[in-house]
């Protein structure tokens, strides 16, 4: 039996798992991301925890495949970041560093592709060789499936769904310095900024006056037939579902899996997006499936690994 080692590194910590190569997941854990003085102790510290799990399981080097590593930055297909704010990494070969530190071979990729990967593999979109992952959280993430591979792209940002503009008519700057970006609506943030706009000039009756306000709060009222959150969720959805039809274009997907705090909404967060996607949709994208994302905080590991077990068998 051999083995590789997931990584999914955070802004806040560094989820890590030991995989066997048929994918059952032996044991994870996490350790802190060290991001002082421009992250220089993350790569250390993860080739010292796999060197520790190595010798508390008694496995030799020609015992484990590689491993596998997500990174919240843009990745180039050599394993390269140019900057990552969330790390304070800037320049760094990520690749080549972490076989330097283990001897062990190493993949690395965009956390956001990496959680698609493994979606793909364990999750919601088990069984389909072309997805693309939305992850709805404080930002847009989002990853993208062709073929069963993921999409890279010549500057390590394919997939960067969040950023596509929606609405030419905003005011306000998004974080990447763009206005009207789909993550200025679509987010957790995003949709308590649709929310605050909303109330602003309301004038019903509506459960979420006497709210803190917060996507959460947003879809308990909505659950709750709360017709002034109804209308935000469909504001909400009318972005999302009609970014999504114009992204079907281009890639086909079999399915768009969703994830991200947000997706803890459940079952209805899908109807307020599929309704406008197939008001948008080109006719041969229609029979979309749209499933919420079930592999959770693992998806970043379970991928990882994926894609140095991917590299194996080739």
């Amino acid at each position: 039996m051999k083995y590789c080692f997931g990584v999914d590194i955070g802004g806040t910590t560094v989820k890590m798992g030991l995989f066997e190569e048929t994918g059952a997941i032996l044991e994870k854990w996490e350790i802190k991301t060290q991001t002082e003085e421009e992250g220089k102790a993350i790569l250390p510290d993860v080739a010292a925890s796999i060197k520790e799990k190595m010798n508390e399981h008694q496995l030799a080097s020609e015992d484990v495949i590689g491993i596998g590593a997500g990174v919240p930055a843009p990745v180039t297909e050599e394993g390269v970041v140019f900057g990552s704010a969330n790390l304070g990494w800037k320049y760094k070969e990520v690749k080549k560093e972490l076989e330097e530190l283990t001897g062990l071979s190493a993949e690395v990729g965009n956390d956001a592709n990496v959680a698609a990967l493994g979606e793909m593999w364990k999750g919601g979109g088990a069984g389909y060789k072309n997805l693309i992952m939305v992850t709805l959280g404080t930002g847009v993430g989002g990853g993208i499936i062709v073929g069963g591979k993921i999409l890279t792209g010549s500057h390590g940002a394919g997939g960067e769904i969040g950023h596509v503009r929606v609405n030419p008519h905003e005011t306000e700057l998004c974080g990447c310095g763009g206005k009207g970006c789909l993550e200025q609506y679509a987010s957790a943030t995003g949709i308590v900024r649709l929310a605050k706009r909303k109330l602003a000039g309301e004038t019903r009756e509506t459960i979420l006056n006497g709210e803190e306000l917060s996507a959460k709060a947003v879809f308990d009222a909505v659950k709750a037939g709360d017709v002034v959150a109804k209308e935000i969720a469909e504001t909400f959805g009318n972005y999302l579902g009609r970014a999504l039809a114009n992204l079907a274009i281009v890639i086909d997907p079999s399915v768009f899996v969703i994830g991200g705090g947000v997706s803890k909404a459940g079952e209805i967060l899908l109807n307020y997006i599929e309704t406008p996607f197939q008001e948008h949709a080109f006719f041969a994208n229609k029979d979309v499936k749209f499933s919420l994302a079930t592999l959770g905080n693992d998806a970043g590991i379970c991928g990882a690994a994926k894609l140095i077990l991917d590299d194996y068998a080739e």
